[in-house]
Order: C-alpha cells, then structure tokens, then sequence
C-alpha cells in the first residue's frame, strides 16, 4: 500500500508531511512562528550561535524573530506547521531559487 502524506490547510495555519530541507540561507519569519515535528531521520536546526538535531519523535518550535534554517537527512519524514503566508512564501522559493529575485515581502528575510 502506497503512503499518502497527510496535508491540510485552515485559515490560520497549515500542517503537512514533508521530506526534504528548508533553504539553505538563514531566514527570519518577523511575524510567524513555525513547528517541526520528526517521524523518521533527524532534522538538524541552525541558528545564530547554536545548532539543534531533532531525532524522530521529538518537536521543535521556532519563535518569530528567530533566525534559523534546516537540513534533512535523506530519508527523513516530518510535519511542519505553520501560517498560509509562510506555506505561499515556500512555494514562490521553491519556483524561483534565485536569491537575487526571491520574495521579501511576506513577513520574511534573508541573513547574510
């Protein structure tokens, strides 16, 4: 039987199982907190001055106003929760990779 990943979008937050790292910059959401929770692998979190692993099992939040940025090991299955804006900012990153030209305008910024 072939695994479904679970999604669903409301109208204050959205949660969905994903595979796969976040970009690979460290970013600031000003005004959105995002969580992770790991079925299978680990994540691994870096911030300013710290690194975090997050094993299967385990959750992490991450605050507004915390820069951060995630890796994902290569069979590693997770649920990311998090609002609309941030779910319509991934995809506009996803379709245009380019950091030149990527959006700043949904509550988000790059860390040089």
């Amino acid at each position: 039987m072939k695994h479904t990943p679970f999604s669903y979008a409301g109208s204050s937050f959205e949660i969905h199982e994903w595979r796969g790292s976040g970009p690979a910059t460290l970013n600031v959401h000003h005004s959105d907190d995002e969580a992770w929770h790991v079925f299978e692998g680990e994540l691994t979190f870096r911030y300013a001055d710290h690194t975090q692993i997050v094993a299967a099992g385990q959750t992490v939040f991450v605050p507004r106003r915390c820069g951060t940025y995630y890796t994902a090991g290569p069979e590693t299955r997770y649920l990311i929760v998090l609002p609309p804006r941030l779910r319509a900012l991934i995809k506009e990153l996803q379709n245009n990779p380019d950091p030149a030209v990527q959006p700043r305008s949904i509550g988000a910024s790059i860390q040089n």
